[in-house]
């Protein structure tokens, strides 16, 4: 059996996904050739896209009136490009709730004049700042939102309705870890970015999906490549996309489809993040710091009592067969990352490890 995989990105595939990449390495439905081999402009490549885009667009019920983008440069990037793409070099609020998020703000602040809304810095970013107390300014370009922390493991599970709270601008979502998780309210936001790594395939692959009123005012210094029009009008092949990337997201499509598609991820995902955070609550060994209402279903981060057992903790489960266990290197502790693809019986050993280590170290 596989080891368990609790990697936060590049993180674990469907088994099934890996296995039939495997099989079509060398063919690919009988074109004699691989995918990595394939022209991205030839018709073999072309209906993989094609399929891929039109499954995501299935799967996340994104409206007519989104464009969807296969893009690179990973959530760090993407944290250039939408400003590039619609700061206009004007106001750009942004909500801190994490280190992906400050990320965002210090890379918008080199093409537009950026204001943070609101922060959960002061507490260590174990809470959600409400929407009703973010600072909006009325001439805001857009307003910027990590809605999942992958890090500090906090996540705004509703995302919140800017209308209602006297702002016009377009709310932006980094959903990059959180992306098929669970639907996406498509009324409320107005572009969506995710890295690939996380919940869909492999790193090299940034999905955008874009309202089409807010494609068209790149700046000028915005490389084409990096452009929304540019690349809505080319079909995603302005430039050589990330072929294999895209294919094994096409596949990861198609396994969620297979799965019941997001609403049912939605309902595993709470189940298996109900059965560990109810372990580490209970237990008198380990500890979450992030607040209940705001805690992530994808990251997991918590940590021992006694940190001197870290060592000892992680070379235990390993041996278990738990794998990238570590926390973040900023933060400290462990994380474990229960994307779609991690099933519940991961999650069930991970709890079975953590009573077992509970017992001999509490």
């Amino acid at each position: 059996m596989r080891p368990y995989n609790f990697s936060a990105g590049p993180a674990v595939l469907p088994e099934p996904v890996l296995a039939q990449a495997a099989a079509e390495m060398l063919d690919w439905h009988g074109s004699g050739m691989g995918v990595m081999e394939m022209s991205h402009r030839g018709r073999e490549f072309i209906s993989i896209y094609e399929q891929a885009e039109a499954d995501l667009r299935s799967l996340l019920a994104v409206p007519a009136q989104f464009r969807i983008l296969f893009m690179q440069g990973g959530g760090l990037g993407e944290n250039a490009i939408v400003p590039l793409n619609l700061s206009r070099g004007g106001q750009v609020d942004v909500v801190v709730s994490g280190a992906w998020s400050q990320k965002s703000a210090a890379e918008a602040r080199r093409y537009a004049d950026v204001a943070v809304a609101a922060s959960n810095e002061t507490d260590g970013h174990t809470s959600l700042p409400a929407p009703a107390s973010w600072q909006l300014r009325d001439g805001a370009r857009y307003v910027h939102l990590c809605s999942n922390e992958t890090i500090h493991g906090v996540e705004y599970q509703q995302l919140p309705d800017l209308a209602a709270l006297g702002c016009s601008a377009p709310l932006v979502i980094d959903c990059s870890s959180h992306i098929l998780s669970r639907p996406i309210d498509w009324q409320r936001v107005g572009l969506a970015f995710a890295g690939a790594q996380k919940n869909i395939g492999p790193a090299g692959l940034t999905l955008v999906i874009v309202r089409e009123d807010l494609i068209g005012h790149a700046l000028p210094v915005c490389p084409s490549a990096f452009d929304y029009k540019t690349v809505a009008d080319n079909g995603s092949m302005f430039n050589t996309p990330p072929t294999y990337a895209i294919y094994i997201a096409g596949l990861v499509f198609q396994w969620l489809k297979a799965q019941g598609g997001v609403a049912a991820m939605e309902a595993r995902n709470i189940a298996k993040a109900e059965l560990l955070y109810g372990y580490l609550d209970r237990s008198g060994l380990y500890r979450n710091r992030v607040a209940p209402e705001g805690r992530s279903r994808m990251n997991v981060p918590f940590f021992l009592h006694d940190e001197r057992l870290n060592d000892s903790f992680l070379a235990g489960a390993k041996e278990r067969g738990l794998l990238q266990l570590k926390g973040h290197k900023s933060v400290g502790g462990m994380r474990a990352s229960i994307y779609n693809a991690m099933p519940l019986d991961g999650v069930q050993a991970l709890v079975a490890y953590l009573k077992d280590f509970a017992q001999r170290h509490g």
